[in-house]
């Protein structure tokens, strides 16, 4: 059974979407990834479709297919989260349910981007979600890409669903989320990399990471430090990573950038779709130094 106090796992990667070089979506290269990280990679779970794999680009009818491909690669051995979220509530609906039909084990659901919806807003489109399935929800609160933030006094309104029961957090607001965690059950989930530790050390429960792809034993690691209330080991854990934090996050868009560190480590993924770009020699020179310096590359 689920831990309540943690009901996705611990370590969980927003997978990226492999292509094949003519831009098709590369099914085999997804089941091939999401094995190695469930089987090597220490991974509790996985998030499909979410904007680390390139959703704004890839169909309804490839996300299916993406989706189920993962489901029998990994379904019954890690906990597959389904991105369901948009800009459209009806559309969202959609989605959850069909990612229902094939048996994805949760949703992410992230703020409706560009047409800023007020907090009812938010608090409507996340109920009607939420409501449309038998299925957890985590919501993804980023204001960076979505604009709105999700304020304290309606996630703690949201937290009266009985189906949404996590947030993925990229809002860099420490004090919002300890307020949060104060005034509700719900189980934080660290969205943004560079504050994995500080997430963690103020009661986050786990990462939704982009490097995980790469660095996954060592975010288990970080997160049991953590856990254990080994602050001086996590924060060597953490120091550790900074090299890939910086040669993944901070060298370019992060998709395109975990793509290339998965190309340099031998693993599936291909090329990203327009509008992104695939990293230049020059970016990826940089991301093999930053590689080295975190201990992935020789």
């Amino acid at each position: 059974m689920p831990d309540p106090a943690r009901p996705f796992g611990r370590v969980l990667t927003a997978m990226v979407t492999p292509f094949t070089e003519d831009g098709s979506v590369d099914l085999a290269g997804a089941q091939e990834l999401a094995a190695h990280l469930v089987d090597r990679g220490h991974h509790d779970g996985l998030v499909v479709n979410g904007t680390t794999g390139e959703s704004p680009t890839v169909s309804d009818a490839e996300q299916t297919t993406l989706l189920e491909a993962v489901l029998d690669a990994v379904g019954d051995r890690a906990v597959v989260v389904a991105g369901a979220g948009t800009n459209d509530t009806a559309h969202s609906i959609d989605k959850a349910r069909a990612a229902e039909r094939l048996g994805a084990h949760g949703l992410l659901v992230v703020t409706p981007y560009y047409n800023r919806p007020t907090q009812r807003g938010l608090l409507a489109h996340f109920g009607a979600v939420a409501d449309a399935t038998d299925l957890p929800v985590m919501l993804y609160d980023i204001p960076p890409r979505s604009q709105v933030p999700i304020a304290v006094d309606t996630l703690v309104r949201l937290a009266e669903h009985p189906r949404i029961v996590a947030v993925k957090d990229a809002k860099g607001n420490l004090n919002d989320v300890s307020w949060t965690l104060a005034r509700t059950d719900l189980a934080y989930y660290s969205g943004d990399d560079v504050l994995n530790l500080a997430l963690l050390a103020v009661g986050a429960v786990g990462v939704v990471s982009v490097v995980g792809h790469v660095v996954g034993p060592q975010l288990a690691e970080l997160v049991a430090a953590v856990e254990a209330g080994d602050l001086v080991r996590a924060r060597a854990v953490n120091d550790a990573l900074l090299p890939v934090y910086a040669g993944i996050m901070g060298g370019g868009q992060g998709a395109m950038m975990v793509k290339a560190a998965l190309h340099l480590l031998g693993l599936p993924a291909g090329p990203t779709r327009p509008p992104l770009v695939d990293a230049t020699a020059e970016e990826v020179a940089q991301l093999r130094r930053d590689l080295a310096a975190g201990g992935l590359l020789r």
